[in-house]
């Protein structure tokens, strides 16, 4: 069987929220409440087809609020028992695809703030707030 293609991983996996996470909208929320206006799920530099969750483009500054899952936190990610091949796979392709953003982002000049769904969001928000005034 191709997991990665049977009807029940497709569902699941298209079930899965690429904007408007619960940790981005409480991010947001905070963000938003201190006067803060920016873009959401926005590309930073148009030519490159990855977009930030949040996005300030006057200050340059691009936020990306990572799953632990998907983006392999050192605390929380956990590996799952069936099919491993696949997903190590997968989630190694996605931390690599963040170092290649990242890395093209700072080099046009831009400020990358990368946080972990896990993390506090008055904390995120007071780190981006600095960036960004």
């Amino acid at each position: 069987m191709d997991y990665e293609t049977s009807p029940a991983i497709r569902k699941t996996m298209q079930g899965n929220r690429s904007r408007d996470t619960k940790p981005e909208l409480r991010v947001r929320s905070i963000l938003h409440r201190r006067g803060l206006r920016y873009r959401v799920a926005a590309r930073p530099i148009p030519s490159v087809r990855r977009t930030a969750d949040v996005v300030f483009t006057k200050a340059r500054v691009a936020v990306f609020v990572d799953g632990c899952f998907w983006h392999g936190c050192p605390e929380h990610y956990r590996r799952p028992a069936s099919n491993v091949e696949y997903w190590d796979a997968k989630v190694l392709r996605n931390v690599a695809r963040d170092r290649e953003v990242d890395r093209l982002l700072t080099e046009a000049g831009w400020s990358v703030v990368r946080v972990w769904e896990h993390e506090a969001p008055a904390e995120v928000a007071d780190r981006v707030e600095r960036l960004v005034r």
